[in-house]
């Protein structure tokens, strides 16, 4: 049985005023990502088919490992790492990017570990930053959660909204069932990163670049999506209407003429 429409609710002024600014912010996020396009040329969907086979093959299992010693690591990290500023945390993974393109793919394969918890732990602090207690599972879950966004190289006109309505619940082996369904998803994004690192002569800056734009563009999902939570959270609103209220901002309906 299909659920009843949620009713339509005229928000508060500054309730709509976030939104509009947590809009801007979505529409924005991919802007780096394009002009790494222009840096390795070609279109995204080309990007991955530069990768080896068997390389393509093997992403989903390899994403799928990442997410999961990263999902530990990060969180351990937290005891013995303070936060940082975003700005940090993008010139981290930017150096790192630039030394895993240096060698190629074999060291862009082996720097994919650590990039993927460098992010994830990244999006921990915005979830704690925004108010939101890490030591709880479900939102450690949430933080995995994010990564379901399409990455900045292949976002389909700002219309990928599915991750910020996605429910987050725990029972039994959960956290397993989530990296599963992320991590396709995130297999695509990170392989347009890898044949962007593996591309002749460039790998070192299109590393760097690639890097640079993955972080900033995740970084600003979590503030998107944890911010949605908060202003649910703040403003006694629920977190579908106002998601509902936000894709209307981001992807308004097409005039019928």
């Amino acid at each position: 049985m299909n659920k009843d429409p949620i009713p339509y609710q005229e928000l508060p002024a500054d309730t709509a005023a976030e939104l509009d600014r947590l809009a801007r912010r979505f529409r924005q996020a991919d802007g780096v990502g394009m002009q790494v396009l222009s840096l390795v040329g070609g279109q995204a969907e080309d990007i991955l088919g530069r990768l080896p086979l068997a390389v393509r093959e093997g992403l989903d299992r390899a994403t799928k490992k990442a997410l999961e010693v990263a999902f530990d690591a990060a969180f351990a990290s937290r005891g013995r790492v303070r936060d940082r500023p975003d700005w940090l945390n993008t010139a981290t993974t930017t150096a790192m990017g630039a030394i895993g393109g240096s060698g190629g793919l074999p060291t862009a394969l082996a720097e994919l570990p650590v990039t993927t918890m460098v992010l994830l732990r990244a999006i921990q602090g915005i979830a704690a930053e925004t108010g939101f207690d890490v030591q709880d599972p479900v939102t450690r879950a949430q933080c995995l959660q994010v990564f379901a966004a399409a990455g900045p190289l292949a976002r389909d006109d700002g219309t990928d909204l599915a991750f910020l309505s996605a429910r987050v619940t725990l029972s039994g082996p959960a956290i397993h069932g989530i990296i599963a369904k992320v991590a396709p998803r995130l297999a695509t994004v990170l392989g347009q990163k890898l044949a962007a690192q593996a591309v002749p002569v460039i790998g070192a800056a299109a590393g760097a670049a690639t890097n640079y734009a993955f972080t900033s563009y995740y970084q600003e999902m979590a503030r998107v999506y944890f911010g949605l939570r908060a202003l649910a959270r703040d403003s006694g609103s629920d977190v579908e209407t106002l998601v509902r209220e936000f894709r209307v901002r981001v992807s308004p309906p097409k005039m019928v003429v």
